[in-house]
């Protein structure tokens, strides 16, 4: 729905919901950080700044210039592409089940991903830190006034 919905504002609301459903498979597969970091991140502030930006655009409902024949072919033919390299790469795919000895109930909590991220990837991890800390002074830089400068 969010790619053949005709009206933008609708598509954004239909992502929204394909976010939510995402983040009940995260919960399903026993990733609870990731999933309520999905919703926060993707479905708060990135879709209400993509609903803020086609707001903000005024988009018509008849901006679709075209046949809809061709339209409609083309994402059949899409569609069947997809559905063709989905057999062919599953088809003979087997199916392995881990042993029980190996599984861990709790590799998605946030106490495992805090002490994988600060022990294996430390590094990295203040690296990033270093440079989310450039950009905010970067975009504080920018953003402020020049001496003389009149706001109109």
């Amino acid at each position: 729905m969010v790619v053949v919905s005709k009206n933008p504002i609708h598509s954004v609301l239909y992502l929204i919901l394909t976010f939510f459903t995402l983040s009940g498979h995260y919960i399903l597969l026993n990733a609870q950080f990731i999933s309520i970091v999905n919703l926060i991140v993707y479905a708060g502030a990135i879709m209400v700044l993509f609903l803020f930006t086609i707001m903000f655009l005024n988009l018509k409902d008849d901006s679709f210039v075209g046949s809809r024949l061709l339209y409609h072919g083309g994402a059949l033919l899409l569609v069947l592409t997809f559905a063709g390299i989905l057999v062919v790469k599953l088809g003979g795919a087997q199916i392995d089940v881990a042993p029980e000895a190996s599984f861990n109930s709790q590799i998605g909590m946030v106490e495992n991903l805090g002490m994988t991220l600060f022990n294996k990837f430390l590094v990295p991890f203040e690296l990033v830190s270093v440079l989310f800390l450039s950009a905010m002074v970067g975009g504080v830089m920018l953003g402020r006034k020049e001496k003389g400068e009149r706001n109109f």
